[in-house]
């Protein structure tokens, strides 16, 4: 599927020992379910809109609401920001880097007609 978006290996290798260990119960695939949280955080859709090929949503949901509680996303994006952050110091270029700047401005729902209605003189 187009779009998604997957940890590489390398990256999966060197957070894989900050994961919870399992009690007994069969795992999931902790990839998809980290790459399917950061897509939905990303693209900002609905969890339910999130696509089958990470999780079901129902998993994708308790495994982000557990490793919240725990802080385990806190230790995986550290250390992946750790790893980043050394390989620049080496002198490697890194491959992508990503920003995210976002601004919320709530407006009263009167603002948008005013003008409109001739509420407000225009000198």
């Amino acid at each position: 599927m187009d779009g998604l978006f997957w940890l590489c290996e390398e990256q999966l290798e060197r957070i894989k020992p900050f994961f919870p260990q399992s009690r007994g119960m069969s795992r999931v695939d902790e990839s998809k379910v980290l790459s399917g949280s950061i897509y939905v955080h990303v693209t900002a859709c609905a969890l339910v809109d999130a696509p089958t090929a990470y999780e079901p949503c129902k998993t994708l949901y308790n495994c982000f609401r557990r490793w919240s509680e725990k802080g385990v996303f806190r230790l995986l994006f550290s250390e992946l920001a750790r790893s980043t952050h050394t390989e620049a110091e080496a002198g490697a270029a890194p491959e992508e880097v990503l920003m995210l700047d976002a601004a919320y401005v709530k407006a009263h729902r009167r603002t948008a007609s005013s003008l409109n209605k001739g509420a407000l003189p225009l000198d």
